[in-house]
């Protein structure tokens, strides 16, 4: 994994060092960024010689170098190899140009190019944190996924105390970690995941579908691995390679994925369900391809319930659902919550554009019994990270409950 460390000017600079070495020791590669201004305080060569990665200090070549495309893009090429950003420290200036989105260097353009997690570390005067403008900025932030470290309180560098003063390296790294979903705290959990579509013979050429690309899936086995769950993947046809530690179980139509699922099921401890099972197959498939010859009539019939079998089999497990929804969402989401005794069950508006099926972006509700919480628009990796928040919440709840 490879985590891009922006470091801005403050005197709290000079700890970012210590951060790449926190990182490296847990095998992160780590390139670093650095403000005009982080230099005035830490030159780029330690950072360069502690990471073992070209330091980035501006948009262009300097010097006389002559001018080329790779320097030109770099940005666009660092911002698509990097599993998560994180600014250490993050000043007020930083801060203001992520929330409202100004590209003036490196740094802030590089925010707007990652899809990937990003994580604030905030370090500045106390009067500087507290301003009204300060923040409205960091409540920006929040709301659109970035995680805040919050600033410690304390003796601070202009000799003043109160809050400011930059979070413990070891806190900003535990956060880096969440964010890569290395915090191991699904260790010991068997996590059995469906993913992708199911097909239903029509004749030996054609089947019905649907528009499921299993990504959602994928990215929630992979996230699981990293937390360190065994993970049982049970994926209909896709494009996409599973990931490798997962434990693959390869099928094609609603009964074959049914029958995957029932054997695997007593292993699990936790059953996330994003298939998109077809609720419907032709009653009879044809032996032979049917010939074109003016309107197809097909009788259908409904395809097993798998989720609600579970439900009704489970003892310990954790059972969640997902739901893509056109109309009603919330009310539809609710009453398949209380219909098939879901532990939660995760919900998107599968008629918006540019989120859900055929995208890397998501938007989603997950609902508990006693809990609602809005997934704002973002990557499936960071949906698939809130969903196992969630996980790891039910499970703790479970354990206190049953002690």
């Amino acid at each position: 994994m490879k985590v891009a460390l922006g470091v801005s000017g403050g005197i709290a600079a000079y700890k970012a060092a210590e951060i790449v070495r926190l990182l490296q020791d847990r095998e992160i590669r780590v390139q670093v960024i650095m403000t005009e201004a982080a230099q005035e305080f830490v030159r780029p060569l330690t950072f360069a010689a502690l990471s073992g990665e070209k330091v980035i200090t501006g948009m262009f070549e300097a010097g006389n170098a002559e001018p080329n495309i790779d320097s030109a893009v770099e940005h666009i090429a660092v911002a698509q190899s990097i599993d998560a950003l994180v600014v250490a420290p993050a000043t007020s200036d930083i801060l203001a140009k992520f929330a409202q989105g100004i590209a003036s260097d490196f740094l802030t353009t590089l925010y707007l190019a990652t899809t990937a997690p990003v994580i604030v570390a905030p370090a500045m005067n106390v009067n500087m944190w507290n301003h009204p403008a300060t923040q409205a900025n960091v409540e920006i932030l929040r709301k659109r996924g970035v995680k805040i470290v919050e600033p410690d309180s304390g003796y601070l560098a202009c000799g003043m105390i109160g809050p400011g003063r930059l979070a413990a390296n070891e806190s900003i790294v535990a956060s880096v970690m969440q964010a890569l979903g290395a915090s191991q705290d699904l260790a010991g959990e068997t996590v059995l995941i469906t993913a992708g579509p199911t097909r239903e013979k029509i004749d030996p050429v054609r089947y019905i579908t649907n528009r499921s690309s299993g990504r959602m899936g994928y990215a929630l086995a992979e996230a699981a691995l990293r937390r360190g769950a065994r993970v049982l993947l049970v994926t209909g046809p896709t494009s996409i390679v599973p990931p490798n530690a997962a434990e693959v179980t390869r099928i094609e139509t609603a009964d074959q994925m049914r029958a995957a699922v029932l054997q695997l099921f007593s292993q699990a401890t936790i059953v996330i369900k994003t298939a998109a099972v077809s609720d419907y197959r032709p009653k009879a498939a044809a032996i032979q391809k049917l010939k074109r010859s003016g309107p197809m009539s097909l009788e259908l019939e409904p395809t097993s319930d798998i989720l609600a079998e579970l439900s009704a089999r489970k003892s310990t497990q954790l059972i969640i659902g997902f739901a893509a929804e056109t109309e009603n969402v919330l009310e539809n989401a609710r009453k398949k919550l209380a219909k098939k005794s879901l532990d939660a069950i995760v919900v998107n508006d599968v008629s918006r554009d540019g989120v859900g099926f055929d995208s890397d972006r998501n938007a989603v509700t997950i609902l508990t019994q006693d809990e609602v919480l809005e997934v704002p628009e973002t990557t499936k990796w960071e949906v698939a990270q809130r969903v196992l928040d969630q996980i790891v919440k039910l499970r703790r709840r479970a354990r206190i409950t049953a002690s």
